[in-house]
């Protein structure tokens, strides 16, 4: 499930401050949750799921064998392009 909620977070390049956001759940919650430190309860898996635009069966998927772990979003501020 960890796996699951990195990969569909990354996937829609989303950070986890502002997953955290769209979800209703503290931002080090998400980082523990990636990590699989935490076992979140139904009620977070469907905010989860809400705020990730899935099925929450998506979150309990098997990754394909042999499948790699989500490459990180790159870290820092978004810069100002306007500049």
């Amino acid at each position: 499930m960890a796996w699951n909620i990195q990969k569909l977070r990354v996937e829609r390049q989303v950070s986890q401050e502002a997953f955290a956001v769209d979800a209703r759940i503290d931002r080090t919650y998400v980082r523990r949750l990636e990590r699989g430190m935490e076992n979140p309860t139904v009620a977070v898996l469907e905010q989860i799921a809400e705020a990730l635009a899935v099925k929450i069966e998506a979150l309990f998927a098997a990754p394909a064998p042999g499948a790699e772990a989500p490459a990180p979003l790159p870290s820092g501020r978004k810069r100002d392009r306007a500049r």
